[in-house]
């Protein structure tokens, strides 16, 4: 027979309810991060002792150097040694989470982020989401010819150039092999500029070499800019020095001159003028992604959203916009779409949400310059750094140790100075090959 005392669950007392309630944790609150850039990476990092719990969400599982993405799409690098996964940059920090989906849209005033993997829920949204090619509508060029934005893109370009020079091998016709053989890069800015220049010594030191038989004279190498001017914001004695060196590097460079349509063998200018080419990559204009304007946000400029001096989207609580997707100007001009912005921007943005929490007013951002570079191939770089300007070897170091120190990654940085340093003693490029991607 059983006990009843035994067999009867003793009674809870309620003050003991009451203490395990004063002794549980209180929620902390939630900054969502969308987009795994310059922005959004240094977002992330800043926020490491915050009372937040971080979670960072990018469709891709990488961080990618954007500044060397034209040395993967002129055999100079592997995408690997550019890009590092977001889970290993930051394993170490202890209130992050990453999630790989890709965002919707958002729905600000219940604070929730759509997802094609379900929603998300935040107390504070900091949208770093980057910026995308810019066609200006031309609708020929993004169908025959190349961005350079991301990976794939860079790979394709690498493939379509060696490609180029193993149809030229077999091309009888020399009008045709001439076409084959013209590559053009339309916009005068650091891309272009440093696109350009690689090109032709990827074509001038290394590709002559592996085809013989060909006649380097049929190569072009032509860059295409609609001003009267390389590198606009640098001093004139510096984009003088910029094209001249191109020039010497046997690049074309054509001032004044837009393109109005490509078909993928003719480059039509808006003055008439027919360029036939086989390859056409456009480095002539960026604007915010598409993404912003799915978002229920106000857009301004190339889809940009505009932003206060706190870097919040009026009239949305809680809602940061940094980096290329943010509308806010400086002196009367809107703020560059360049690495240094989102990344200064990333750290008043992070800053803001910790002053919100201990309730504290929120501080305005202030851009602070940090110079221009811009490599032009071998030894030839021009820098302008806090009203300094240079050009030519010393230039170039500059360029170099400045883009090593901000590569992440030993393992990176290491890879990437060892391909600098064959390239540079043996005229070679390692990673001529030829891939396959659908």
């Amino acid at each position: 027979m059983t006990d009843v005392r035994t067999a009867t669950r003793p009674e809870t007392d309620p003050r003991e309810d009451v203490r395990v309630a004063a002794r549980a944790p209180a929620a902390r609150p939630k900054v969502v991060i969308v987009g795994a850039g310059f922005g959004g990476l240094r977002a992330a990092r800043a926020l490491r002792k915050a009372p937040v719990d971080v979670v960072l969400v990018d469709r891709h599982n990488y961080h990618l150097f954007q500044p060397l993405l034209y040395q993967v799409a002129t055999a100079g690098l592997e995408p690997e040694q550019i890009a590092r996964p977001v889970r290993a940059v930051l394993r170490r920090q202890k209130n992050f989470e990453f999630r790989m989906t890709e965002v919707t849209g958002l729905e600000s005033a219940a604070k929730r982020l759509i997802t094609t993997d379900g929603p998300i829920e935040y107390d504070f949204l900091i949208l770093a989401v980057g910026g995308e090619t810019n066609y200006f509508g031309l609708a020929g060029v993004p169908e025959h010819g190349f961005g350079l934005k991301d990976i794939p893109e860079a790979i394709r370009i690498r493939n379509h150039v060696l490609r180029a020079f193993e149809r030229a091998t077999l091309e009888p016709d020399p009008e045709r092999r001439r076409a084959e053989l013209t590559f053009v890069v339309v916009g005068g800015g650091p891309t272009g500029v440093e696109m350009a220049g690689a090109l032709s010594e990827l074509i001038r030191l290394v590709l002559v070499k592996d085809y013989p038989r060909l006649n380097i004279k049929d190569v072009r190498v032509l860059l295409v800019e609609a001003t009267d001017r390389l590198l606009g914001p640098m001093p004139a004695r510096l984009r003088d020095a910029a094209a001249e060196t191109l020039w010497r590097k046997h690049v074309d460079v054509r001032f004044g001159a837009t393109v109005a349509d490509y078909d993928g063998s003719r480059v039509v200018l808006k003055s008439g003028e027919i360029i036939p080419a086989g390859t056409l990559i456009w480095a002539a204009g960026v604007q915010a992604v598409r993404l912003t304007s799915r978002l229920g946000l106000p857009t301004a400029r190339q889809g940009r959203i505009p932003v206060s001096e706190t870097l919040e989207v009026s009239g949305h609580d809680g809602v940061y916009v940094i980096g290329d997707a943010a509308y806010l100007e400086a002196g009367g001009e809107p703020l560059p779409m360049m690495a240094p912005v989102a990344i200064q921007m990333a750290e008043t943005a992070a800053q803001n949400i910790r002053r919100r929490l201990a309730g504290e007013t929120p501080s305005p951002f202030r851009y602070r310059d940090p110079g221009s570079l811009a490599t032009i191939g071998r030894n030839a770089a021009v820098a302008y750094i806090r009203g300094i300007g240079f050009t030519g070897f010393p230039a170039w170091v500059v360029w170099l140790v400045v883009h090593i120190i901000q590569l992440i990654g030993f393992r990176n940085k290491l890879f990437v100075l060892l391909n600098w340093a064959w390239d540079y003693f043996f005229y070679e490029r390692a990673a001529r090959l030829i891939t396959t991607m659908d």
